[in-house]
């Protein structure tokens, strides 16, 4: 059975013109031989991603979404940036080719990178695929060793020192993102006044432990082997990496942990196949997480609670698109109820701590 990740026929209203996407890569990359394909992989609701072929070269293509976007996402040459940085000592990270602001070619910035050929699993296996218990247990246990080497990497020593500000991190998080959550906010949607109000007041104390931060760490981010669906060969989507806490970045990545016993409505919002998803509880994960470091492991409930209220907004903001007939993406109008079950997780947080 063929593994690999498949793109897919354009979306409507996202396809690119091919005849001026060729021109830019026949004069940025001469050589390049054969004929050209464009090609639209299925998954994320952020930044667009495309295969794009000439001949034999393989080669993935990144751009903003269509419609309203937050004012300081979608970064292209920002995320590009970083590749740059990190590919050299990270071995997941993918290989940056090119980045171009001229928007007469596909009417925004963009950049493209080499492919690294893998699956991606995504909600469900694909037809005849499975893990076993203890294969879903060894992925999940990879990722974390992933994250945890990615929050090795000494920022400085890669040309990283100005990629972001790490003093105040946490404190900017809590402020940017309530500002992101009333910006998106629809008349349908809860206020989440109350939970702003207990994350703001619920800020640790300052730590010196920034690393760099990827700050949307998912399985269907990941590209896994395809001939060994236990080990994590790629990471993706960049977009929104920095420096700062890697306690915000492990815990962000928790909060989209489903477990065995959440309420029904919560396994809903399930990222994994349920044989991945409730191989390994959220506890267990963040004590694999723990025992790659030292540093004081504090105010667990509190990064939890600001990972759920993160999710929220993520999904408000798609929500937006989607209610302001921005995008015409049926997956988009679900976003809804995304927000309204992670008020009730992130309410149960504030009375019950993380679990």
């Amino acid at each position: 059975m063929d593994r690999i990740d498949r793109a897919r026929d354009t979306r409507k209203g996202e396809e690119l013109d091919a005849s001026k996407v060729e021109a830019f890569l026949r004069d940025t990359l001469p050589d390049l031989t054969g004929a050209l394909t464009i090609r639209q992989f299925p998954g994320g609701h952020s930044n667009l991603t495309y295969l794009v072929q000439v001949g034999d070269k393989e080669m993935i293509l990144r751009r903003p979404p269509i419609g309203r976007k937050a004012k300081t996402a979608h970064d292209m040459k920002r995320e590009f940036n970083v590749l740059s940085a990190l590919h050299p000592v990270f071995p997941c990270c993918p290989k940056p080719l090119v980045y171009s602001e001229d928007e007469t070619v596909i009417g925004c910035p963009f950049y493209l990178m080499e492919r690294i050929r893998g699956m991606v699993i995504r909600r469900e296996f694909s037809k005849g695929f499975m893990l076993s218990t203890d294969q879903a247990r060894k992925l999940l246990a990879d990722m974390v060793n992933v994250h945890a080497a990615l929050h090795s990497i000494d920022y400085r020593a890669v040309g990283l020192a100005e990629f972001g500000k790490p003093e105040g991190y946490v404190r900017r998080q809590v402020e940017g993102w309530s500002e992101r959550y009333r910006q998106a906010h629809t008349p349908d949607a809860p206020d989440y006044e109350n939970i702003m109000e207990w994350i703001h007041d619920h800020v640790p104390e300052e730590r010196p432990r920034a690393t760099i931060i990827h700050n949307d760490f998912k399985l269907d981010n990941m590209i896994v082997d395809a001939e060994n669906p236990t080990k994590v060969i790629g990471v993706l989507d960049w977009e929104m990496a920095t420096l700062g806490d890697p306690l915000m970045d492990i815990m962000n990545a928790i909060a989209y942990k489903v477990d065995a016993g959440d309420a029904l409505e919560v396994h809903l919002m399930r990222f994994m196949p349920a044989e991945v998803e409730f191989s390994m509880t959220r506890k267990e994960l963040l004590e694999l997480y723990r025992k790659n470091y030292a540093f004081e492991f504090d105010s667990i409930d509190f990064y939890y609670c600001f990972g759920l209220f993160r999710l929220a907004v993520i999904a408000q903001q798609i929500y937006y698109r989607f209610y302001h007939k921005q995008t015409a993406d049926e997956r988009f109008k679900m976003m809804i109820f995304a927000v309204q079950i992670l008020e009730k997780a992130a309410l149960k947080t504030m009375e019950a701590g993380f679990n």
